[in-house]
């Protein structure tokens, strides 16, 4: 057979067979799409982009990232809720796509029972670090100076509802202080413009934070759990900085369409295991601050959320917080 037509040949014999999986039932049979809600650079799409080599490899096909930011992480999320539920389109997401934003938008174009959980994949404190030329030091400077002057300090989050935007308005309540929101598209622009002194301070994820604060051009003060971190070393935890009554900590975790197949669902789930518990993958996410934090099932996973949207619903509804 001439050369060009044996390749030919060979092409559409894999096409086929190709096909021919994917109508037989073997999954997956092509590349599956993992989307991210925020734009790159920040800490959903690190976390995604640490975690699909490793990911691919224990699913036998290429995970393809796609970031579609917007909407606090709601753009995203009603795209992979309407998505075909075959298991050919993923979500990383966090409580502000599935408790968050739904408490907050009743008229979103997706409900978070649209969306099937199938783990948790990592947990993490925030980090509350400030511009360098605002001379504050530690939380109780920052107390000081937001007392001194209501709504003068600016903070940057990845958006409304986003559990940096909860940890600042939860810290303005426990602190007792006023500052004004200025919500990005994603916690890379939140965090760039915190390091540009257009905002003072952020309450950021680890992965967006961390290396800036090592960098030296944001100054951290401290995380959001109650003690220090070895995620984030040299940091005080909130009591330690005189805050006590101040905690938030925020996870990442996949998600599926609504009626995607129990087979493939678990298929994903222990793929997703193997993946995360590579010590490449756990030492990437270390080094930006972020725990692996594996469910023990996906019903494990629902059970979790029943609870936790609870936590954030509540907290959407104790502190006010409104879209823009």
């Amino acid at each position: 057979m001439h050369k060009l037509g044996w390749l030919a040949a060979t092409v559409i014999a894999a096409t086929l067979s190709q096909n021919a999986q994917a109508q037989s039932g073997v999954y997956p049979a092509k590349p599956v799409k993992l989307i991210v809600g925020f734009a790159p650079g920040g800490a959903a799409d690190y976390v995604a982009r640490s975690v699909g080599d490793a990911l691919s490899r224990a699913l036998g096909q290429p995970v393809i990232i796609e970031n579609k930011a917007g909407a606090g992480s709601s753009i995203a999320a009603e795209a992979a809720a309407k998505a075909p539920p075959d298991g050919y389109t993923l979500l990383i997401a966090s409580p502000s796509s599935i408790s968050v934003n739904p408490a907050l938008n009743p008229k979103l174009g997706y409900k978070a029972s649209d969306l099937q959980p199938v783990t948790k994949i990592t947990t993490s404190p925030l980090v509350l670090a400030v511009y360098p030329g605002t001379g504050i030091n530690s939380v109780q400077e920052l107390i000081a100076k937001a007392k001194a002057a209501p709504g003068a300090l600016n903070y940057a989050t990845s958006g409304n509802g986003s559990a940096p935007h909860l940890g600042a308005s939860l810290f303005e309540q426990v602190a007792g202080v006023k500052m004004t929101h200025i919500p990005f598209r994603g916690g890379s622009p939140a965090i760039q413009s915190v390091i540009a002194g257009d905002t003072q301070l952020t309450f950021g994820t680890p992965p967006s934070v961390l290396p800036m604060v090592q960098a030296g051009r944001l100054r951290g003060l401290a995380v959001s759990a109650p003690e220090g971190s070895p995620l984030a070393p040299g940091l005080p935890g909130m009591r330690e900085a005189g805050l006590p009554d101040y905690a938030i900590e925020f996870w990442y975790g996949f998600f599926v369409p609504a009626g995607t197949p129990p087979a493939i669902v678990q298929t994903i789930f222990e793929a997703t295991r193997t993946a995360m518990q590579q010590p490449s993958v756990k030492a990437a996410l270390a080094r930006e601050g972020t725990d692996v934090s594996l469910s023990e099932s996906p019903a494990q996973f629902a059970q979790f959320l029943t609870g936790d949207e609870k936590f954030w619903a509540g907290l959407v509804k104790t502190l006010d917080v409104k879209t823009d």
